[in-house]
């Protein structure tokens, strides 16, 4: 029988949602919007169109419908082509716009952390293949300036970049995501010129909002070897380091190394980092094959001994999240907030469960005293999911979003999530009404004999490279 109790949380704890511009926004005008022109890059040739209808003022609705989950936080992001639609052409309006958002996130109890670049460019940057072009970490630094002057006095939380590792793989060596590109080369490029972009950004900040807290989201894949693993570890250690620690390993060294895309020195990325989102949802496994010049011969597949995503989706492993918490914080020292986590599940049956497996990882971390400061669920609302469009596989929700009528309706996980953040923390009885089906496994056996038992088990055991 599962023990009857409460995982609480620090006080001040951050709970929310998180959303990006050009998932929800609709009728936004960048390189995203024109890649989506050409047949065969979206699923069913589908286009972002109205998305959740948030520019036309349906943002109010939804940040209703997040205060009423007691979210006390909400992640959005600020699209970079309504600010600046041509080079050094400011739109005051869209500028307005987005300060009308923030406080209407104010005015409900929820603290905004705004993200300033969540994969879309402007179509002038678009034109130079985004990040590729060299002048992009100036530009950049010159519309966070113009963004922080304008709501500063609003926001003090800023992230600078989404998830640069998963931007550089999809845009420049998978070729499935804008601009379309395969090559290692240009990827570490496009990386470099990220991290040049964010220090830029960060000191632009600082600068001119010394109190503000800054940090950026990087996304995190487990990867483990497929057998034979005397010969697949290397491939293993090769993904880990291209996609997990590469971009991270310039914030303490101040150089940015990538197996077979070079070395760059930049050494005032060290320390440029107030904090550090983290963004994990899947793992894989990793082993070499003749297939895959364009990945030097390294490739990922779905793990077999674990439920797994649609389509491309990895493994789903949940409990790995305080795998991932510890190594971060070993890496980098910095305060975290999970930015991003969720599953894609059009029927709500796998995210309670994953939730609150979820939850329990990340509440073990703060019981080791990792200075876990926020968790915000991806996503309040379906939307468009980049090359998968709306296909119904990638929903990902605490609300459904009818995208003929936008109509919501809310899964039974937004009622599980509502409860977690009132009571700032995950309780026996929560999970056992919204997620039986794990409740053996997020409490098991006499609740305080459970925390020194994981306490036990974290001690120095969890000091590897995911």
């Amino acid at each position: 029988m599962a023990a009857k109790g409460t995982l609480y949380f620090p006080p001040g704890f951050l709970w929310g949602c998180a959303t990006a511009a050009h998932q929800v926004e609709g009728h936004n005008v960048n390189d995203w919007w024109r890649w989506e022109q050409t047949p065969g890059r979206i699923f069913q040739d589908q286009r972002s169109g109205a998305a959740c209808d948030w520019w036309a003022g349906r943002y109010a609705e939804d940040f209703d419908r997040a205060a009423e989950m007691h979210n006390n936080a909400q992640r959005i992001s600020i699209e970079w082509s309504r600010v600046e639609p041509e080079p050094g052409k400011w739109d005051q309006d869209a500028l307005d716009h987005y300060r009308e958002m923030i406080i209407g996130l104010r005015e409900r109890g929820m603290k905004p952390m705004v993200t300033l670049h969540h994969f879309t460019n402007p179509l002038w940057v678009g034109d130079h293949d985004g990040w590729l072009w060299d002048e992009v970490p100036e530009r950049f630094e010159q519309f966070t300036r113009k963004v922080i002057t304008a709501l500063g006095d609003v926001c003090d939380l800023w992230c600078t970049l989404n998830e640069p590792n998963v931007y550089a793989t999809n845009g420049y060596i998978f070729g499935t995501w804008t601009p379309g590109l395969k090559s290692v080369k240009k990827a570490a490029r496009a990386l470099y010129n990220q991290l040049r972009g964010h220090t830029r950004a960060y000191h632009a900040i600082k600068e001119l909002q010394p109190q503000s807290q800054v940090g950026l989201a990087i996304h995190l894949v487990g990867n483990k070897p497929l057998p034979p693993k005397w010969i697949n570890q290397a491939a293993t250690r090769f993904m880990s380091h291209f996609f997990n620690r590469s971009f991270l390993d310039a914030f303490t060294t101040g150089r940015l190394r990538l197996t077979g895309g070079g070395r760059y020195r930049f050494p005032k990325a060290k320390g440029a980092l107030d904090w550090i989102g983290m963004q994990y949802y899947q793992e894989f496994r990793s082993g070499f094959t003749l297939r895959s010049p364009g990945t030097l011969f390294v490739a990922q597949s779905k793990p077999t001994d674990m439920p797994v995503g649609p389509h491309t989706w990895g493994g789903l492993n949940p409990t790995a999240t305080f795998d991932m918490l510890m190594w971060l914080w070993r890496s980098l020292g910095k305060p975290i907030y999970i930015t991003e986590s969720g599953v894609p599940d059009p029927d709500d049956t796998i995210r309670p469960g994953y939730l609150a497996e979820s939850l329990k990882a990340a509440w073990r971390a703060t019981t080791l005293s990792i200075p876990l400061k926020g968790f915000f669920h991806w996503s309040l609302v379906d939307n468009f999911e980049w090359a998968e469009g709306y296909d119904p596989r990638y929903s990902f929700g605490l609300y459904q979003v009818n995208f003929q009528t936008q109509s919501r309706t809310a899964r039974l996980s937004a009622r599980f999530y509502g409860e977690v953040c009132a009571q700032n923390g995950l309780s026996a009885e929560t999970v056992e009404r919204f997620a039986p089906d794990v409740l053996e496994k997020v409490f098991p056996g006499e609740a305080g004999k459970a925390q020194v038992t994981l306490k036990a088990r974290a001690t120095g055991t969890y000091s590897r490279v995911p």
